[in-house]
């Protein structure tokens, strides 16, 4: 699939990620049906999906004359790895960012809400969702610009991220804290808030940006174990974190994800200094070869 047909799929999905948002909002506040109510709306809807897909979605078993085991898949994601650097490195940028991502997903509630304070999520979701929608919108904009690199613009992207990830902890040294506990969002949430949607803008920007960087460093046969093979790492990290999510303050994580993104744009930048010396090397490789068939076709 082009990447021009991603985009307006990353838009989409962030448009209807807005409705649940303003949804769940309508029946916490509006309906006082508690805050359980979006969860169990949840599970109704995705009864209907678990009803519809089976029925009108057909199965996709690749092509049967490459079924391998899954050892066999994993070696060769192994092999693939270790014999390229600009994989390695890719995976290590996308499995850095996902990991912070996810472990944002379960902080930035009790961040914005740590006396307890009444604050409406849905609508806060509804605005992440949006901000999100916005960072894919900056992506399309920047990938139409062919003299831009998306290993170039992307280690802005990490770098705005932990930045962002990080007003958890600087609010906490320069805004006193409120010991009242309900009442409205805090003074330091909402400068938190700021930061979060920032951060979900940089959200939309990835998306579309690392499905391009695939479409160029991950050989499309063994794409998907390879990207498997890094979410092993991925998902043990983000089931780690939250079961000691109560062991730590809530700034060590935020400050473990920030450190997580900075980490990323350095990897970033080494990624970038590879594909331009390869680009370079393939050049002057071609230049070379034009030269020596000169003599041959003067000839």
């Amino acid at each position: 699939m082009a990447l021009n047909n991603f985009l307006p799929i990353f838009l989409s999905n962030g448009l209807v990620a807005i409705v649940p948002g303003l949804f769940g909002n309508l029946l916490v506040d509006t309906m006082s049906l508690g805050p359980v109510s979006p969860f169990d709306a949840t599970a109704c809807f995705l009864a209907i999906g678990m009803a519809v897909i089976p029925s009108s979605w057909g199965e996709n078993y690749g092509d049967p004359s490459e079924n391998k085991d899954l050892l066999t898949q994993f070696n060769g994601a192994a092999v693939a790895i270790a014999s390229d650097e600009k994989i390695a490195l890719f995976g290590a940028i996308q499995s850095l960012f996902e990991g912070s991502m996810y472990t944002f997903v379960f902080l930035w509630t009790p961040a914005l809400s740590p006396n307890e304070e009444d604050i409406p999520h849905g609508f806060i979701f509804a605005t992440f969702m949006l901000a999100s929608i916005l960072g894919s919108t900056i992506a399309s904009r920047l990938m139409a610009r062919t003299s831009l690199r998306v290993e170039s613009y992307m280690q802005i992207v990490f770098v705005v991220s932990a930045a962002s990830l990080r007003l958890p902890i600087v609010t906490t040294f320069l805004v006193a804290p409120s010991k009242v506990e309900g009442g409205s969002i805090s003074f330091a949430g909402c400068i938190q808030l700021i930061g979060f949607c920032t951060f979900e803008a940089c959200v939309g920007i990835f998306w579309p940006s690392i499905v391009k960087m695939r479409s160029q460093y991950i050989p499309e046969e063994a794409r998907s174990t390879i990207m498997n093979f890094f979410r092993i790492p991925l998902n043990i990290f983000v089931c780690i974190v939250l079961y000691n999510v109560n062991a730590f303050p809530i700034t060590v994580m935020f400050g473990m994800c920030s450190i997580f993104l900075f980490v990323a744009s350095i990897l970033q930048r080494r990624l970038l200094m590879i594909a331009e010396k390869s680009k370079t090397e393939d050049w002057t490789a071609l230049k070379e070869k034009d030269n020596e068939a000169e003599p041959l076709n003067d000839a």
